[in-house]
C-alpha cells in the first residue's frame, strides 16, 4: 500500500513528508538525484515520467495504489526547450493515468495551474471564478505552452475519468510561492525571492523582469497548503466535482504584496519600476476575481491554513 509522488520538488518532498507524518509508505521518483537531507528520510526512485515502462515497473514493484503527479516543467524551463516540456508535462500525465487504468489503482492526484483560466479573464464577471468557468476554445486559448499542457493534461485526467471509471482528482493551484533554487524557476517564487533577498541586504529590489509584475490583483498559494490539498484530495471518500480550485479566496495587487513583504523588512524599498498593462506573469488580460475555492472546502475537506503573511514570514525566516 504505497503512495507515489511524481516530482521531488517543494510540493513532492511536502507532499511526502505530510503523508509519511500520516503513517503512509511513500515512494517518490525523479528524475534528478536528491540530498539526502532533502527528502525527510522518504524513499526516492530515479525514474523519468515519460518513459512508460520504467515508470510502470516502479508502480508495480513497490504496490503503488494510489499516485500525486506533481512532476511537471514549469514556463521558464518551457520557453527555453518546448518539446520538453511537452513530453513531460503532457505525455508524463497521460503515462500515469494509463498505468493507473492498468494496475486499477484507488486514486491518482493531478497537479494543475489556474494559469488554464488566464485567457479568459477579459470575458469573466467580477465575481469568484468558478471551476467550470465560460470559456471560448480558440479565442480564449492558452497563451502560453505550459497552460496549454495543464489543459491538456485536466482533459486527459476528465477522459480517462469517464470512459475507465478511474478515479481522478485534478488540483489548479494558484500562484505556488516556495523559496529557494526550485522556487526561483516560478514566477511567484522569483519574485518573492527577489523581494526577500533585496529587504535582507537592505537594496532595493529590482524587478525589472517584466514577467514579475502585474496590473490588477493575483491569488496566492503556500507550497504547505498545495502538499495539504494532494493529501485531503487523496483521501476524500466522494470527490464528485474532480477538478477544483486550490487558493486561499484572496487576492492582491503588486502594491498589496510588496506591503506584506515589508512587514518583514521595514526598510524594503523598490527601484522605479513600470507596470505592464496586462496581469500576472506577462499574461495579456487582468483577472477579474479570485477564484471561487468553496468546492475544494465542501468536497476535499481543504482550506489553506496560510495567509499571504503567514508565507511571507516562513520563507524570511528560512533565508
Amino acid at each position: 500500500m504505497t503512495v507515489l509522488i511524481t516530482g521531488a520538488g517543494t510540493i513532492g518532498r511536502l507532499t511526502a513528508a505530510q503523508l509519511q507524518e500520516r503513517g503512509e509508505e511513500v515512494l517518490l521518483v525523479d528524475v534528478n538525484p536528491r540530498p539526502e537531507e532533502t527528502l525527510g528520510g522518504v524513499r526516492l526512485a530515479l525514474c523519468d515520467v515519460t518513459d512508460f515502462t520504467q515508470l510502470d515497473d516502479l508502480v508495480a514493484r513497490h504496490g503503488v495504489t494510489s499516485i500525486v503527479h506533481t512532476a511537471a516543467l514549469l514556463s521558464t524551463a518551457i520557453r527555453r526547450d518546448p518539446l520538453a516540456g511537452i513530453r513531460v508535462n503532457t505525455m508524463g500525465t497521460a503515462n500515469v493515468l494509463e498505468i493507473a487504468r492498468r494496475r486499477k489503482l484507488a486514486r491518482i492526484v493531478i497537479a494543475s495551474s489556474t494559469t488554464v483560466m488566464y485567457s479568459a479573464f477579459a470575458s469573466l464577471p467580477a465575481t469568484p471564478i468558478p471551476e467550470d468557468f465560460p470559456y471560448r476554445i480558440v479565442s480564449e486559448r492558452p497563451a502560453s505552452i505550459y497552460a496549454a499542457t495543464k489543459i491538456a493534461s485536466e482533459h486527459l485526467a476528465l477522459a480517462y475519468a469517464s470512459l475507465y471509471d478511474l478515479s481522478v482528482v485534478v488540483l489548479r493551484y494558484g500562484a505556488v510561492l516556495g523559496a529557494g533554487a526550485e522556487a526561483a524557476t516560478s514566477v511567484p517564487g522569483k519574485l518573492l525571492g527577489c523581494l526577500l533577498q533585496a529587504g535582507r541586504s537592505s537594496t532595493a529590489a529590482r524587478l525589472d523582469d517584466p514577467i514579475l509584475l502585474w496590473n490588477g490583483r493575483e491569488e496566492f498559494i503556500d507550497a504547505r497548503d498545495c502538499a495539504a490539498a494532494n493529501v485531503a484530495a487523496l483521501c476524500a471518500p466522494t470527490p464528485t466535482q474532480r477538478v477544483y480550485n486550490i487558493a486561499t479566496g484572496q487576492w492582491f495587487s503588486l502594491d498589496e504584496f510588496i506591503e506584506v513583504v515589508r512587514r518583514c523588512y521595514p526598510s524594503l524599498s523598490i527601484a522605479e519600476l513600470k507596470l505592464p498593462e496586462g496581469g500576472f506573469a506577462a499574461f495579456p488580460h487582468i483577472r477579474p476575481a479570485p477564484s471561487d475555492v468553496s468546492a475544494a472546502r465542501r468536497e476535499l475537506g481543504f482550506s489553506a491554513a496560510y495567509s499571504l503573511a503567514d508565507t511571507v514570514a516562513h520563507f524570511a525566516e528560512s533565508l
